[in-house]
């Protein structure tokens, strides 16, 4: 695990970090954001571009932050990089491209639901991979919540299934949730270092990532020159996804975490669709059809009834 955040009482920031609550409300609202953020300038920058922009910018913002806890926790760095640089391949760099890829094809409200499953499928990983117990009722939650993502991703025709006809928008970014899985389970074996150190070398593997898929897939590295013609919605985006999501999401979840507990701040994953569907329809306009509303009810259905199995135990 990494080492928790250091603060000092003083200042705004400082008080900012002492309040969990709101800490937990802000992560998923950034998270939620990023969704809203790229729908906003589909057609205008490529993912792929858009993926190397942000990560980029990440490694570059988070750096003068991490330098001393970089160079406090050398030791262990020197020693696993190759797998710090892979939660940044796999968490940030393939999550996000599999994310803005889809978002070229399905609406922000789709893509925000289709995460709202995101919980239920690394409880059933985790089930899979590490045989952890899971109670009936918990498989019975996975099932229905995995239910209400095909709603969503066959536009509310079930039957579409049986011929393969779903949006391929939101295969994607069904994709990015089970790149987001394994990369959740796989922080099991995460190099005990601070989460300031974490980030930094996690991004640059993010950011190699990014340069990668844009030589390899995008337009190449020859199209970063170009962002300085685009418009300023196109900077305002990149400069959102490079620093909220990116690195206050971040942070701002691992204080709430330390604060509170994993137990109690876990719930507020399940902020991310609902502020992304409310900030697609407000800001991109987009209508939330009927099957959408059935959808999100069957999923969080499905999160409640594997909640309340375990709770109930707890009790």
């Amino acid at each position: 695990m990494t080492k928790p955040l250091d603060t000092e009482n003083r200042g705004i920031s400082a008080r900012l970090l002492d309040q969990p609550y709101l800490l937990l409300i802000l992560a998923p609202l950034f998270w939620g954001g990023n969704v809203v953020a790229a729908k906003l300038v589909v057609g205008e920058i490529d993912p792929f571009l858009l993926l190397a922009a942000r990560c980029l910018g990440a490694t570059l913002f988070i750096l003068p932050f991490s330098w001393g806890y970089l160079r406090q926790d050398w030791p262990v760095i020197r020693r696993t990089w190759p797998l710090l640089m892979a939660f940044g391949a796999i968490g940030y760099a393939l999550f996000n491209v599999l994310l803005y890829v889809g978002l070229g094809t399905t609406t922000g409200v789709n893509a925000a639901i289709v995460q709202a499953a995101l919980p239920m499928m690394i409880l059933a990983a985790n089930f899979v991979v590490f045989r952890a117990r899971v109670k009936s009722l918990q498989i019975a939650g996975v099932i229905i919540a995995i239910m209400g993502v095909m709603l969503t991703a066959t536009h509310g025709d079930l039957g579409r299934i049986l011929g393969l006809d779903i949006n391929i928008g939101d295969g994607f970014v069904i994709l990015a949730c089970l790149a987001y899985t394994a990369y959740t389970l796989a922080l099991k074996y995460r190099p005990n270092v601070h989460m300031m150190s974490f980030m930094a070398v996690a991004f640059s593997g993010a950011a190699l990532t990014g340069l990668v898929m844009l030589q390899l897939f995008g337009p190449g590295l020859v199209s970063l020159a170009t962002i300085p013609q685009m418009s300023p919605i196109v900077w305002a985006v990149i400069a959102y996804v490079m620093i909220f999501p990116s690195m206050f999401s971040q942070v701002f979840y691992a204080r709430g975490v330390e604060l509170v507990g994993p137990n109690r701040a876990a719930p507020s994953h399940n902020l991310i669709p609902v502020f992304g569907a409310l900030g697609s329809v407000l800001v991109l306009a987009e209508r939330l059809e009927l099957y959408h509303y059935l959808a999100a009810a069957i999923i969080v259905g499905g999160i409640v009834l594997a909640e309340w199995s375990v709770r109930r135990k707890a009790v």
